[in-house]
């Protein structure tokens, strides 16, 4: 069932952070009902089933520029314990449905808003995705090699790491509070504060001088040998992170290396031919020969698995990483509790599939969800 079991959701439907946020609230077992467009009721850009970020809540439509639209999200605002919206700022506000007006009728729900830049600022206002984000909190420029420049990180790090994450972990923190204080509040998230807020352990290092603003100079960087990606002879890659003594001692013993003729394992300025010498050895063998000698052994090693391989590799099949969900694999709920286990999460859902439905569950009257279908405020796919 869930940890988060009872905790009622509602979110009003965007793109990547905030879905993303919803999904692991109701991956965790929250109640999350997402309200849709009205307009995009028969017009959904891609087949909902591969949209993981939707998996796990009922989906509802209504008109947000229609009046009884808008009565009828403050409704379900009424009722929620957590709201997540993913707008620009002020639009939720010139919608009827900002927070002033929401606290008025339910002063305990946390408010959670999603943006890039924040709520305030000379640029808070102006659209940007992730990659603008990681670029203003000094992340996007430490990832990518000398040669390459920076390098986007998928967009893993702004619209997920600093975005959703730490709009799920300030919205469960808020209602905690709330639960104790009986007055919700705001929670501003801004994804450049989030991924700045990731790179907090590079600033620290920044400020004594152990972190060089040179891409591949650094330990964690692609610029040490014992912590880096290396080919093998069949064009796949392996990649090691032997950091400890103890472990980088293993690494060299299993490689064929004699410790004991090579510099200081710290010393930087061997580092470029220390990696050389590894690459070398590492394109000597397949990728399956390494791990065969490497994956049992304390030296912090693994293979480097397309996404398709990561599904059957044995550990995760053995953790159950993955699970099916709409006749597919994807990545099951995270993290494991060991009493009140997550469930296999329900698919996604076509907006505006369970619009009577759901608003039925809600609390709506049946002669009030037909007069809001009628008036085109709310719509049923």
């Amino acid at each position: 069932m869930g940890p988060l079991k009872g905790v009622k959701v509602v979110e009003f439907a965007g793109i990547g952070p905030g879905p993303f946020c919803c999904m692991l609230l109701a991956d965790m077992g929250a109640d999350v009902l997402r309200v849709d467009r009205a307009m995009n009721v028969g017009n959904d850009q891609y087949e909902p089933k591969y949209n993981n970020l939707l998996r796990g809540r009922k989906n509802i439509a209504l008109d947000l520029k229609h009046p009884d639209g808008v009565e009828a999200a403050l409704k379900l605002c009424d009722q929620a314990d957590i709201i997540i919206e993913g707008f620009r700022p002020g639009v939720m506000e010139r919608l009827g449905l900002g927070p002033d007006v929401v606290f008025a009728r339910n002063k305990k729900v946390v408010y959670g808003r999603m943006t890039g830049w924040g709520q305030n600022g000379p640029i808070a206002k102006t659209p940007g995705h992730d990659i603008n984000y990681i670029a203003l909190s000094g992340a996007l420029y430490a990832i990518g090699s000398k040669e390459s420049g920076p390098v986007p990180p998928l967009n893993l790090v702004g619209d997920f790491g600093g975005g959703a994450l730490y709009m799920a972990m300030g919205a469960l923190a808020a209602y905690i509070e709330a639960q104790k204080s009986g007055e919700g509040q705001v929670v501003d998230t801004s994804m450049v504060e989030g991924a700045a807020s990731l790179m907090t352990a590079v600033y620290g290092m920044l400020a004594d001088g152990r972190y060089i603003e040179e891409r591949e100079t650094n330990r964690l960087d692609g610029g040490c040998h014992h912590y880096n990606v290396y080919e093998t002879s069949d064009g796949e890659h392996i990649c090691i992170g032997s950091n400890e003594p103890q472990f980088y001692a293993e690494m060299l013993k299993t490689v064929g290396l004699d410790q004991a003729n090579l510099p200081e394992q710290t010393d930087r300025k061997y580092w470029p031919e220390m990696t050389e010498r590894l690459a070398a050895i590492f394109k000597t063998k397949t990728r399956e020969e390494w791990t065969e000698l490497m994956e049992q052994k304390e030296i912090c090693y693994a293979p480097v698995l397309r996404p398709s391989e990561a599904i059957k590799h044995h550990h995760n099949v053995a953790r159950n990483t993955f699970v099916e969900v709409d006749g597919f694999p994807q990545p099951g709920p995270a993290p494991k509790f060991s009493r009140t286990e997550s469930m296999t999460p329900m698919g996604c859902a076509y907006a505006g599939e369970h619009t009577e439905e759901a608003l039925g569950e809600w609390g709506f009257a049946a002669t009030d969800i037909a007069a809001l279908t009628e008036s085109g405020a709310a719509k049923q796919r």
